[in-house]
């Protein structure tokens, strides 16, 4: 990545490891255990919440994302508040015991179903995620005033649709800055007098403000670091390559469904006017036709009436 081709593989050329490229053939290589080392990748998003943390500038990351990738990145664990739990550790669903993950792994690995250490519990163990109907952690209730601490408040790469976690950025105390790197104005962002949106990819717009701030260097360094030497600038490059020829795909169907339904229109009108022109001549031959626009008397009741386009004259 980065630094490699991008060209894509020809579909002709089999895969070396999976039956097939796609996500059921790499879903059945997991299912098989054949993966015992996965990767996760923090983006340079992830990296600069790290260089906000290394220069002493992060007060507390509230995330919603429960892959860990922040840690992973390298921001200590008592500067995270994770709304929805993450992966980053276990416990007993019934006596809310600690798992170790050497233990959870080995469970994982063995295909086992993990359960309290303590044998009179014996309870189910879990990974600390908040499912559907369950209370977020108490973590984030003790913290969630901090917002009104902070004098600048940065929220990227989210809908800020779900409750509680939509409220913080309305927590920031008046003046604050707040900064919004998003695809889309979120939670009304952008309706004080010091909030700022950078809209579009949250690394594009992260790459912006680290180069406004002079540390893009150090940003790009943290990246290869934690990403074997990829280069940030070559993803975001592919990246809008990638959205182009995806845009110009769509252009292309578009373009051909529009002078698809211009052929089927042109047709309909050919065979319009012909039918047109048939029912005219009928009309001209029978006793019972009437011409509406000349208000005939006529008692006849048609049955449908066709409108010729071209004359504006409406015929029974």
């Amino acid at each position: 990545m980065g630094q490699e081709s991008s060209t894509p593989v020809d579909e002709a050329i089999p895969p070396q490891t999976l039956s097939a490229r796609s996500v059921e053939a790499l879903a059945s290589y997991i299912k098989e255990g054949r993966p015992k080392k996965i990767l996760l990748m923090p983006t340079l998003s992830h990296c600069f919440l790290r260089l906000l943390s290394d220069k002493g500038l992060l007060l507390k990351l509230f995330t919603q994302n429960i892959d860990c990738l922040e840690r992973a990145a390298g921001v200590p664990d008592d500067k995270i508040i994770e709304a929805h739990g993450s992966f980053a550790r276990q416990r007993c669903i019934d006596c809310k015991t600690e798992y170790p993950d050497d233990l959870m792994k080995q469970a994982v690995h063995s295909r086992e179903v993990p359960r309290c250490r303590d044998r009179k519990c014996a309870g189910l163990i879990k990974p600390d995620i908040v499912f559907f109907g369950e209370a977020l952690p108490e973590e984030f209730h003790r913290n969630r005033g901090l917002p009104g601490l902070a004098d600048l408040a940065i929220i990227m790469g989210t809908s800020l649709t779900v409750q509680p976690f939509a409220s913080l950025p309305g927590n920031c105390a008046g003046g604050v800055p707040r900064l919004l790197i998003n695809s889309e104005r979120v939670g009304g962002l952008g309706s004080r007098a010091d909030d700022v949106l950078l809209l579009g990819e949250c690394d594009d717009g992260v790459r912006k403000l680290a180069s406004a701030l002079g540390w893009l260097e150090e940003l790009e360094a943290l990246f290869r670091a934690h990403n074997h030497g990829s280069s940030s600038a070559g993803q975001v490059s592919e990246s809008k390559e990638s959205r182009l020829n995806t845009l110009d795909d769509e252009i292309g169907i578009i373009t051909e469904e529009v002078e698809k339904s211009l052929r089927i229109s042109d047709r309909h009108a050919a065979s319009l006017r012909q039918n047109l022109a048939l029912s005219e001549r009928t009309a001209s031959q029978s006793p019972r036709s009437v011409l509406l626009e000349n208000g005939g008397n006529d008692q006849f009741q048609p049955k449908s009436r066709i409108c010729d386009p071209d004359t504006t004259r409406t015929i029974c």
